[in-house]
């Protein structure tokens, strides 16, 4: 397959485009991992028999892949970064599809490994794409587009889910195989019909580390600590607490996706016109309520309608951590994109890979302290957010950068 620049792209029909690329693979994705979502918490309880021990352990398991993202760097020296994102498209697809063959502890473990390296390494790659191919004045809206057309093509999943998975009595392996393989398909045409687009700025194939990205580094790790909370447990407590069926939670999850389809392109147009700082302060603000209500549901027995509400708000201010992509597009060197959506990856999930089996065990004790533990997280999250300058840019990362003389960048 040839290769074509960015500007050499642009005479390409509209279909073969770089950013239609990405809206390919926006979709293709959340139909093997939005599906294997919807189905997991009660596949395992119902088939494996997990509990909130079992079920953090899987999720620990399933973080490592993305703390050694940072694998990528050595990729990208023998692999296009395109190429690499598709093939991790396909492993993601083909470990979706098996899933249910291997319904035990070690067998749901190392399936779950498999796709979470595709899901992990896709991701790192995929953000990497974006902050190259998207020029900097429109990456906050086509960022919000993109969320939307994932919500969306979750959203067709899901919908097929509740509305076939009583009538038709399907059982775990047809729907996870039929997810699976629809995600491979689409990465292997988008190999083969895609040319190779080439970014304006060679990126740096080593590690990056700068002093002078301090703040970023440190919003992505505590935002990956207090998401695994959510992710593990949110769903988790729909199903032990409130004794949500499958079609049941797949119902809420599409709810939140018809809030995620408005509100993504809302919040790509609130990231442009006001700002990272002060999304991410309205995010981490939100968060904190959100947290301290779902400890509420345990310590004072609110019911399954709050629950809910809050799942769906949760989602909704999740969508602003777009603004932590294009706050980096703004303050980093062009050729430092691929290595440090590798790096912040890693860091992202550093708490992953430990966090979800310690909390697995609190869980057993005190489910509202886990909830109160991820408040105090958002709660920093939003100390440091308050950090980010106004207008960032190279040379200007943080508030702080006022108080010193302006200085060569690392």
């Amino acid at each position: 397959m040839r290769s074509l620049s960015l500007s050499e792209a642009r005479e390409l029909p509209f279909w073969r485009q770089p950013v239609t690329l990405l809206f390919v693979m926006a979709a293709a994705m959340p139909i093997s991992f939005a599906t294997w979502s919807a189905l997991l918490n009660n596949f395992v309880i119902e088939v494996a028999h997990f509990d909130g021990s079992d079920i953090g352990l899987l999720h620990s398991v399933r973080e490592i892949p993305g703390f050694l993202a940072i694998g990528v760097i050595a990729l990208i020296m023998v692999i296009r970064e395109q190429v690499l994102g598709l093939m991790s498209l396909l492993l993601l697809g083909v470990a979706t599809a098996f899933t249910a063959w291997f319904p035990s502890l070690g067998g749901i473990l190392t399936i779950t490994m498999l796709s979470s390296i595709g899901f992990h390494y896709y991701e790192t790659v995929n953000q990497s794409l974006q902050l190259q191919w998207l020029p900097r004045d429109r990456a906050p809206k086509v960022l919000g587009w993109l969320l939307a057309t994932g919500s969306a093509a979750t959203f067709v999943a899901y919908g097929l889910i509740v509305t076939t998975w009583k009538v038709f009595d399907l059982d775990y392996n047809t729907v996870y195989m039929a997810a699976g393989f629809t995600t491979a398909v689409i990465a292997l045409l988008c190999l083969v019909v895609y040319p190779q687009f080439e970014s304006p700025t060679p990126q740096v194939k080593s590690f990056v580390l700068r002093r002078r990205y301090w703040l970023y580094y440190a919003l992505q790790f505590m935002a990956g600590a207090r998401r695994q909370i959510f992710v593990v447990f949110a769903g988790f407590m729909m199903v032990e607490r409130f004794g949500f069926e499958v079609h049941q939670v797949t119902g809420v999850f599409m709810f939140t996706l018809v809030a995620n389809m408005v509100a993504a392109p809302l919040i790509g147009w609130a990231v442009s016109r006001f700002g990272e700082r002060r999304a991410l302060n309205f995010e981490y603000s939100g968060l904190v309520l959100i947290f301290s209500l779902y400890g509420g549901i345990y310590l004072f027995g609110w019911g399954v309608t709050l629950a809910v509400a809050l799942y769906v708000l949760d989602h909704i201010f999740f969508g602003l951590a777009l603004a932590l992509k294009t706050y980096f597009q703004k303050i980093g060197d062009p050729g430092d994109m691929a290595p440090t959506a590798a790096v912040a990856f890693t860091i992202n999930h550093i708490a992953a890979v430990f966090l979800p089996v310690v909390l697995g065990l609190l869980w057993l004790s005190s489910p509202a302290a886990v909830f109160v533990l991820a408040a105090t997280m958002a709660a920093t999250s939003l100390a440091l957010s308050l950090l980010i300058p106004r207008h960032p840019a190279p040379g200007n990362e943080t508030i702080f950068a006022r108080l010193r003389r302006p200085a060569v960048a690392e």
